[in-house]
């Protein structure tokens, strides 16, 4: 495969947007002794003017300006067909979850905080510029066709508290299901950096994991991400996380995310992701990518307080109602929660999307022998259901669509569930 051609620093544009001319002068000290090529911008308003006119790869911007603050700056730019595709990172002295959440909701790519540490400055532009480069190539701007084709690329991410027999038996089986009915290359992404466990259920040796891509990110393209991924013997490939015992708590960083789904969507049909928890800002870069989000519960008290809270987390982010689907793993447990019960403690506005039958042994033995229910099961109920649910993906989120130029990509809403 042919590997997108990354331009030299000074071939990178950075528009620097603050109110203070110290800290102008010395970011743009900074990033031209590196070789980048900067444009400045005191005020929101003409931060704008140069965003649209220069056309940066990258946008530094400060939160707190004299006519308009960075979030509507920010807002602006990523609704113009023409910036949208501009990296925004936002710059703040403030802290806290808030003015994060704020930003992401106007569509900021990465965050951080006044007075930047140099290097991670550094770091975070140079991905993003990738990032904006495989944005622009996927959408097909500065193509002469009047219409140009969509990639076909469909994310789906599987989300929950329980991993193992929970959101991880679901995620696997789901991507195996979608690669045989689909018969579509499908990749299935270990996004659980505590407690991974997609090597064991599917029975994977492979001693090469996202750790060995990240230390050689600067060099991340389709053939560097083919060599990182196992492959199992129903044809998905599967990019591990590292084992117990590694220190993920940090792992991958929300810029460092974004790059990496962007490569595997130029590569696979069928991007499956199961995220681990909490929701940090690396598992809002899968979240807000994802086209559909799939959150598992069980029929139990304690596990349904705990997916309230995700839920609540999910509807803080302003994602629509047709993204989240909320599917009932183990629906026919005895003693369980009722489905009506479920839907109002859980304050849905839709019903629970999808439902999997209970069948706890069988599902124990399958992630244990380290081999898909779907395959050695298939005609069991939960296999079924299982087959149903990736068909019902399939449908909902059709191929390859026509569209002008300069439309967002990633963005299906597919058919209503009503």
């Amino acid at each position: 495969m042919k590997a997108l051609s990354q331009p030299a620093a000074g071939q990178i544009k950075v528009l620097i947007v603050d109110d203070d001319p110290l800290v102008l002068e010395t970011l743009d000290d900074l990033l031209r002794g590196e070789g980048y090529e900067t444009v400045i911008a005191m005020s929101g308003m003409q931060a704008l003017d140069l965003a649209a006119r220069e056309r940066p790869s990258v946008v530094l911007l400060d939160v707190i300006l004299p006519d308009m603050d960075g979030f509507e700056v920010c807002r602006r730019i990523k609704n113009d067909p023409g910036t949208q595709f501009l990296q925004v990172i936002l710059v703040t002295g403030l802290s806290g979850a808030e003015q994060r959440v704020n930003g992401a909701k106007v569509g900021a790519d990465d965050f951080i905080t006044k007075p930047p540490d140099e290097q991670e400055l550094l770091t975070r532009i140079k991905s993003l510029a990738r990032i904006h480069d495989l944005q622009t190539e996927l959408a097909g701007l500065g193509s002469t066709p009047a219409r140009v084709e969509r990639a076909a690329e469909r994310l789906v991410v599987f989300c929950a508290f329980k991993g193992g027999t929970g959101r991880t038996m679901l995620a696997l089986n789901t991507a195996v299901s979608l690669h045989k009915r689909s018969g579509k290359p499908v990749v299935l992404m270990d996004a659980d950096y505590t407690l991974p466990a997609l090597d064991v259920a599917l029975n994977l040796r492979s001693d090469l994991t996202v750790a060995d891509l990240l230390a050689r990110q600067s060099y991340l393209d389709e053939d560097l991400l083919s060599g990182v991924l196992a492959a199992h013997a129903s044809g998905v490939k599967v990019l591990l996380a590292p084992p117990p015992g590694h220190d993920g708590s940090h792992l991958v960083s929300l810029p460092q995310v974004q790059e990496i789904l962007a490569v595997l969507k130029r590569m696979f049909p069928w991007v499956v992701v199961d995220l681990g928890l909490p929701l940090d800002e690396a598992a809002y870069a899968f979240l807000d990518e994802a086209d559909r989000i799939l959150v598992s519960v069980v029929p139990e008290m304690v596990a349904l307080r705990n997916t309230r809270r995700l839920v609540d987390q999910l509807n803080l982010r302003g994602y629509p109602e047709d993204k989240v689907w909320l599917v009932l793993n183990r629906a026919t447990i005895r003693g369980g929660v009722s489905k009506a019960d479920i839907e109002g403690r859980l304050r849905m506005n839709a019903a629970l999307t999808y439902l999997v039958p209970d069948d706890q042994a069988l599902v124990t033995l399958s992630i244990n022998r380290g081999i898909p229910l779907v395959l050695s099961h298939g005609r069991s109920d939960v296999g079924r259901a299982i087959d149903q649910l990736a068909q019902r993906l399939i449908d909902d989120l059709p191929g390859p669509e026509t569209v002008e130029p300069g439309a967002a990509p990633g963005r299906r809403r597919g058919r209503s569930r009503r």
